[in-house]
């Protein structure tokens, strides 16, 4: 037993000494300790985070605190976190470590367990941080003073944690699934997220009556905490036992109302339920085990385990003819070329759909279309512009005259095309609802392409650009118009000439030190 423990924390140790090697994680702790503080504005800001109806929380009580705290993590870090943990398997299988971890006598279900625990002791890490934050701003803000470490820790360990352990469980899944670990996978998730840990909001009345006769709980907790509160309200303050819960920044009117919360009873049968979560994850866990092997032959000889064997299109050659006989159009079309013959088989079945939908839906659905058209072309969008890095080419590339000026140019007028092209019969249906609206689609469409790319320089990764593009996607289907230029185009083409420049700015003035790396 003391050798199957030494070899899972060996593995775990790790893990996160390689995490810890990297100077993005510490910059990402530092940004969860700002974005700490954040959570715990003062009366005179005019938001809150966690408020109960119009300007509605306790004092900044050890409770309280531990609460905000917990909620705030059981919903937004359940969603970022799992693009801040996911890869590691992924590295292994690529860098041919895992070929030799499997020489040793380590187990696979030891193994899938050490990795899952890596990702739960980084979630653990970043909320310890913000226990210390939050138990500063007690202190500073002055409302209560009195600290009980108890309280302060309790609703971490009882609603976050649970959150944590789900979310790098499905950090581990879709590292396994070939067909989920690039973007693919940074997508869907989004939309599992929403269900899972924001399904329930629509639900919350009758969840947290529900909840006061049963003891399962939602994977955030954020239903029994609703239930709890609005039990303790309903005692000492008649007046407010019906209200609604915001999590997220959230203005009020008026003179905001503060009420006692400085100990939270949790009934056993709770504790019970949330303890359900952890342990089905650590079964579901063990159950992937005998799929390691097969997960991790799924690679191949090139760098992070793409392949490079596209589809001929032979259409595509005598289509892009008269773009490669222009000046400077030979790279553009060689770049289209391997980007469009990469694409799988769904890729092209969804863009035909999406077109197809853009010709015949109303217009309101317009909208959903051209979002889903830029969804589906993520990677493209960020990757693309690390293709030397992630292939180890740059040396070879770069040695040309210009070569750097050159390439940069072909990747955004193709990620430009690949951005307006598929949203055409949506720009030709725009003219017709408004004079300014297929200029702002336009515009829409070129600040995909261009923060695609430079978010891709600036990170040196794809995945901040794909979580924002789905998270502004999805507000943009809900009518925002930041991605919408469809509700108010106007508003729309005002933001883009903002963050248009911004990005372009950061992307020529980044992408010369990328070409120049090594």
């Amino acid at each position: 037993m003391s050798a199957v423990l030494r070899r899972f924390g060996a593995i775990l140790a790790a893990d996160l000494r390689q995490r810890s090697r990297a100077t993005r994680f510490w910059v990402v702790l530092g940004l969860i300790g700002l974005l700490s503080w954040w959570c715990f504005p003062p009366l005179e800001s005019g938001y809150m985070t966690v408020s109960l109806g119009d300007g509605v929380r306790a004092h900044y009580s050890s409770a309280w605190v531990g609460m905000v705290l917990a909620l705030m993590v059981s919903t937004a870090l359940s969603l970022f976190g799992f693009y801040l943990v996911r890869g590691t398997l992924v590295r292994d299988f690529d860098t041919r470590v895992w070929q030799l971890l499997v020489a040793t006598p380590m187990t696979r279900p030891g193994y899938l367990l050490a990795k899952w625990a890596s990702h739960i002791a980084v979630f653990v890490l970043i909320m310890l941080i913000g226990l210390i934050i939050g138990l500063a701003v007690q202190l500073w803000r002055g409302e209560d003073r009195s600290v009980d470490l108890i309280e302060l820790c309790k609703p971490i360990l009882v609603l976050s944690l649970p959150a944590m352990c789900v979310t790098s469980f499905f950090a581990v899944l879709f590292d396994l699934v070939p067909g989920l670990r690039r973007t693919g996978g940074n997508v869907l998730y989004f939309f599992v997220w929403m269900t899972m840990f924001i399904g329930a909001f629509p639900l919350l009345d009758e969840g947290a009556n529900h909840a006061a006769q049963s003891w399962l709980s939602d994977p955030s907790g954020v239903i029994v905490a609703m239930r709890d509160l609005r039990a303790h309200l309903s005692e000492t303050t008649p007046a407010m036992h019906e209200f609604g819960i915001s999590i997220g920044s959230s203005p009020y009117t008026g003179a905001p109302t503060l009420f006692e919360w400085r100990h939270w009873t949790i009934r056993p049968l709770d504790l019970l339920g949330r303890a359900l979560w952890p342990l089905a994850c650590v079964l579901g866990i063990v159950a992937m085990s005998p799929f390691l092997d097969r997960a991790a032959a799924r690679t191949s000889g090139t760098p992070m385990g793409k392949k490079l064997t596209g589809r001929a299109l032979r259409w595509l050659d005598p289509a892009l003819r008269p773009l490669e006989r222009s000046r400077g159009g030979m790279l553009v079309a060689a770049e289209l070329k391997l980007v469009l013959r990469q694409r799988p088989l769904w890729w092209w079945l969804a863009l035909i759909g999406l077109i197809a939908f853009q010709i015949l839906c109303k217009p309101p659905g317009l909208a959903a279309a051209c979002i889903g058209a830029w969804i589906i072309s993520a990677d493209v969008f960020a990757r693309a512009i690390l293709r030397e890095r992630d292939t180890d080419t740059r040396a070879l590339l770069f040695t040309a005259a210009g070569a750097s000026r050159r390439l940069l140019t072909a990747r955004i007028v193709a990620a430009l095309v690949l951005a307006i092209v598929p949203v055409l019969p949506a720009l030709i249906r725009a003219a017709g609802i408004d004079w300014i609206a297929p200029i702002a689609l336009l515009m829409t469409a070129a600040l995909v392409a261009i923060a695609g790319l430079s978010l891709g320089v600036l990170c040196r990764n794809p995945r901040p650009f794909e979580l924002l593009l789905v998270m502004f996607g999805y507000l943009g289907a809900q009518g925002e118009s930041t991605l919408n230029p469809f509700v108010q185009p106007a508003s729309t083409v005002a933001q883009q000439l903002i963050m248009l420049p911004l990005f372009a700015l950061v992307l020529f003035a980044l992408w010369p030190r990328l070409a120049s790396s090594t």
